[in-house]
């Protein structure tokens, strides 16, 4: 039997050509049953051989690629810079070193990815809403060297504004807390669902709308929806199910 090979999914997106980004699929590893196929979290009770053989082949299917940066992810405003060795607790890494990726895990929650124009630094963040709230994106910008408005992000697939529904409570702590966007712009990421006190939250547009108030220009979209396209797993459709990742690294 053919070694199972990851279906991957290449940005669209004008980053320098040294820089390798991508995002995975649920397709084309070796796990079984809920976190079938490509599983690349070892939190969610998948088998932990299946998932190391599932990052070895992702590692083998990126040319230049020597490393990647895995985080333990804990929806925290944290960016750190990649060593490739340890495992701390946060929710973004930065680089400057060829062949280490920043790497993000995601089943609903929003993926961004970053580089410099130059392809001399690169950064992957876990935005879902707690931490996009928090100033995890923030955080992230500030860790490059280069100003803002010469950076490139990505919003990779998450959740989309017709399914995800949060309540109230939600809505008020971005309209008082979220640092960038006016109040107007936030409230407008907020439509009224069916059930009293339920909002549909656009996750990627006030992730987008920070990425703009701090400079950013070049700042693209996939619209890729983890709820709707089967490619992906979401963890508010089937839970337990497994993780799929979004990467980025320089050439050496």
């Amino acid at each position: 039997m053919a070694e199972p090979h990851p279906v991957l999914i290449t940005p669209e997106w004008d980053a320098p050509a040294t820089v390798r980004a991508l995002c995975t699929t649920r397709h084309g590893g070796v796990s079984t049953g809920p976190w079938g196929e490509f599983n690349l979290a070892l939190h969610v009770e998948d088998d932990s051989a299946a998932v190391a053989q599932n990052r070895k082949s992702l590692l083998k299917a990126c040319d230049g690629l020597e490393q990647i940066q895995w985080l333990n992810q804990t929806h925290s405003p944290r960016c750190i810079t990649a060593d490739g060795n340890s495992l701390p607790e946060a929710d973004a890494a930065e680089t400057d070193h060829a062949a280490l990726a920043c790497a993000v895990l995601t089943a609903d929650c929003l993926p961004v990815l970053f580089c410099d124009e130059t392809g001399s630094q690169v950064a992957a963040a876990h935005a879902g809403w707690r931490g996009l709230l928090d100033g995890v994106l923030v955080n992230t910008v500030k860790q490059f060297r280069a100003e803002p408005e010469t950076l490139h992000a990505w919003l990779g697939p998450c959740i989309r504004q017709p399914r995800f529904e949060v309540g109230a409570e939600v809505r008020v702590a971005f309209v008082e807390r979220f640092v960038g966007p006016s109040r107007a712009e936030i409230e407008n990421c907020f439509s009224a669902a069916g059930e009293p006190g339920k909002f549909l939250c656009d996750l990627a547009t006030l992730a987008a709308l920070q990425l703009r108030a701090l400079g950013l220009s070049r700042v693209s979209d996939c619209g890729l929806c983890t709820v709707d396209d089967p490619r992906f797993y979401s963890y508010r459709q089937h839970n337990p199910c497994g993780r799929f990742a979004s990467l980025i690294y320089r050439l050496p």
